[in-house]
C-alpha cells in the first residue's frame, strides 16, 4: 500500500511537470494561432485553393501550417472551405496540414522528444499529404467528392472584411477578437491536455515495461534494429492505441515521449503522433459532413497515407542515422520545476494571456468574435469533463503524497 501510494505522489509529481515544461509553449502556439486565425480570413484562403493542381495543395498545406492545432477547429474549417469551392484534395491538404504541421505541435514535440522528431513531424506531414494526393489521383473518386459536394447545404456567404492586414492590426476590434480566440483555443483542449498529461504520469509511474513489450512486438529499451514486419505492427498498433487514448495531438505528446523510452519503435511512435485523424470521434464527424462513403474514404485514405509516411519517416532516418536513442529517463526524471528559461518563460506567457484575457472579455468584451466548430458528441464530451474532473482530484491527492507522505 505505501508504495502505491508513493507511485500516486510520483505520478501526480510528473504530470504537472510535463505540463510546467510545455506550458509556455502551448500559450506561444495559441496566441500565433489566434492571431492568424483573426488576420487572415476564411475567404483568402478559399479564393486560392479551388484547382486540382499542385499550387492548390500547396495553398492548402501553407493555410494549414498557419491554422489552429485543434482537430475540431479544422474539421470545420476544410469542410468550409470545400463547400465554399476549394478542391477536395485542397481541402484534405489543409486538413493534414492543420493537424500535423502546426507551430505549436512542433514546439511541444521539441521539448518532450526532441528536434529529430520535430523533423519528423514536419517531414511525415508533408508525406502525409503527397501520399494522399497520390492516392485521390490514382483512385479518383468524383462521384463521391460529388455527392459529398451536394450533401453540404448551401450556407450564406462569409461577410468577412477585405481590409488591408495593416489596417486590421491597428483596429483594436481585432484584438478582442485575438483575445478571444485564444481562450477558445485554451477552452477546445484543457480536457484533452488535462487527461493527456495525467495519463502519461500514470503510465510513467505504474505500468511496466512488459505492457509496452507485450503491445509492440520486439520492443524493449534501448530496441534500435527492427525488421519490416516489426514496424508494420508498430504503425498499425500506434493508431489503435491513439485511439483508446484520444486526448488530442498536443495531449497525446508526453505518452508519444513514454513510448519511445519504452523501446517503440521510430515509425510506431510517428504513427501514433499521426493518428488523430483516424479515430471515431472524426470518422463520425466526417460522415455528419459528407456522408457515411466518404467518412470511410477518408478513414482510408489517412490511414494508408500514415503506414506508408511512418515507414518511409523510419527507414529515412535510419539510412541517414538520424533515430534517437530512446530513454523514458531523460523526461521522468528531469528537474521540471527548476529556476531556468522555462521558468521565466512561463511567467512572461501568464502575463501575456493575462493581457490577452483583459482584452477578449474585459476591456472590449462585447466585441463579437465566432469560429466554426465541428458537432461534438455532448454525451462524449461530458464524460471527457468528468474524467478530467477526476484527473484534478487525483492530481491534488497525489501532490499531498508527495509532500506530505
Amino acid at each position: 500500500m505505501n508504495q502505491f501510494l508513493k507511485d500516486w505522489g510520483e505520478a501526480a509529481y510528473t504530470s504537472l511537470g510535463f505540463f510546467w515544461m510545455a506550458l509556455w509553449a502551448f500559450a506561444l502556439g495559441y496566441l500565433i494561432s489566434s492571431m492568424i486565425q483573426v488576420f487572415v480570413t476564411e475567404r483568402r484562403m478559399q479564393k486560392t485553393m479551388g484547382d486540382k493542381g499542385g499550387k492548390s495543395v500547396l495553398l492548402g498545406t501553407f493555410f494549414g501550417f498557419i491554422s489552429s492545432s485543434c482537430s475540431f477547429s479544422a474539421l470545420a474549417t476544410s469542410k468550409s472551405l470545400f463547400k465554399k469551392g476549394a478542391s477536395f484534395v485542397s481541402s484534405i491538404a489543409f486538413l493534414l496540414a492543420s493537424t500535423n504541421l502546426v507551430i505549436e505541435l512542433g514546439i511541444i514535440i521539441s521539448i518532450f522528444l526532441g528536434w529529430q522528431f520535430v523533423v519528423g513531424e514536419y517531414v511525415g506531414g508533408v508525406l502525409l499529404i503527397l501520399s494522399s494526393w497520390l492516392l485521390i489521383r490514382i483512385i479518383n473518386p468524383k462521384k463521391l467528392i460529388q455527392k459529398a459536394r451536394k450533401r453540404l447545404d448551401e450556407s450564406s456567404e462569409d461577410h468577412a472584411d477585405e481590409k488591408s492586414l495593416t489596417e486590421k492590426i491597428t483596429l483594436h476590434e481585432n484584438w478582442a477578437k485575438v483575445g478571444k480566440q485564444y481562450g477558445m483555443e485554451w477552452k477546445m483542449v484543457w480536457k484533452d491536455v488535462t487527461v493527456g498529461f495525467t495519463i502519461a504520469g500514470i503510465v510513467a509511474a505504474f505500468v511496466p515495461d512488459s505492457f509496452f513489450q507485450t503491445l509492440f512486438i520486439n520492443t524493449g529499451e534501448g530496441q534500435q534494429s527492427f525488421g519490416f514486419f516489426t514496424l508494420l505492427e508498430h504503425v498499425i498498433v500506434g493508431p489503435v492505441a491513439a485511439f483508446l487514448t484520444f486526448i488530442g495531438s498536443m495531449g497525446n505528446i508526453p505518452l508519444a515521449a513514454l513510448l519511445y523510452g519504452k523501446g517503440v519503435s521510430f515509425a510506431g511512435v510517428m504513427a501514433f503522433i499521426f493518428s488523430d485523424l483516424v479515430v471515431f470521434p472524426v470518422l463520425r464527424i466526417n460522415a455528419k459532413y459528407y456522408g457515411w462513403k466518404m467518412s470511410l474514404f477518408i478513414l482510408f485514405l489517412l490511414f494508408t497515407s500514415l503506414i506508408a509516411a511512418s515507414l518511409l519517416l523510419h527507414y529515412g532516418f535510419d539510412l541517414f542515422s538520424l533515430i534517437p536513442q530512446g530513454t523514458d529517463k531523460g523526461i521522468t526524471d528531469k528537474e521540471h520545476f527548476a529556476i531556468d528559461y522555462t521558468f521565466f518563460l512561463n511567467l512572461a506567457f501568464v502575463a501575456l494571456s493575462g493581457l490577452m484575457a483583459y482584452f477578449g472579455f474585459f476591456k472590449w468584451k462585447n466585441v463579437k468574435h465566432h469560429k466554426e466548430m465541428a458537432p461534438k458528441s455532448p454525451l462524449m464530451e461530458n464524460i471527457l469533463k468528468w474524467i478530467a474532473m477526476v484527473c484534478y482530484v487525483w492530481l491534488a491527492i497525489g501532490i499531498v503524497l508527495k509532500f506530505m507522505g
